[in-house]
């Protein structure tokens, strides 16, 4: 299933956008660089056994393990202190990031109830993706006997486009559903 995203990027992908884009030099073709994934976890500060259930399911969804992600600052608002568990996260490169995201594009993003596409303005200045999720069952590898209960992740594509209209057109190609509409120079005037 990993190859299947990497080979159609290396035959199909690559050569479009470097037709599209005009540019001479194969190298300076956009491409996703790494996926991220990350799970808020505010509970953890009450509840430390959270940390080991998010892990499993997290290492399952992506294939490696998660870093535990710690608090840098104290904030009392919040009742956090500095070096406390707030969140995991796991950083995708490769072959993984390939079957990851052929599994987002296929699998996950069709099963979200009401799914009319991903947002243009969910893209940041050089191209990169950032997607929120409201739960995690939506991923077959998540199994809903283990869920004591549904948490949202974030996802971030990272590209290395040089700006949003490169980036859209590269996760396009690859399968990512957009909502049909305004074209991103457009929507962003208008914003």
């Amino acid at each position: 299933m990993a190859q299947r995203l990497k080979e159609k990027y290396m035959t199909e992908v690559r050569e479009k956008l470097q037709t599209e884009l005009g540019l001479k030099n194969r190298l300076a073709v956009p491409r996703v660089s790494k996926v991220v994934i990350s799970i808020g976890l505010g509970e953890a500060k009450e509840n430390a056994g959270v940390l080991d259930k998010v892990k499993v399911y997290l290492a399952q969804l992506a294939g490696q393990t998660p870093v535990v992600t710690k608090a840098k600052k104290s904030v009392a608002a919040f009742k956090v202190s500095q070096g406390q568990p707030i969140g995991m996260m796991v950083t995708l490169r490769g072959d993984r990031m390939y079957a990851f995201l052929d599994k987002l594009v296929s699998i996950a993003l069709p099963k979200v109830r009401d799914f009319r596409g991903i947002s243009d303005k969910s893209f940041d200045q050089s191209g990169n993706l950032n997607i929120g999720l409201k739960e995690q069952t939506i991923f077959p590898e998540v199994d809903y006997k283990s869920v004591d209960r549904t948490r949202g992740l974030a996802v971030t594509i990272t590209t290395t486009a040089k700006s949003r209209e490169e980036g859209k057109k590269l996760l396009e190609m690859l399968g990512m559903p957009f909502k049909q509409g305004l074209p991103l120079a457009e929507a962003k005037g208008r914003s």
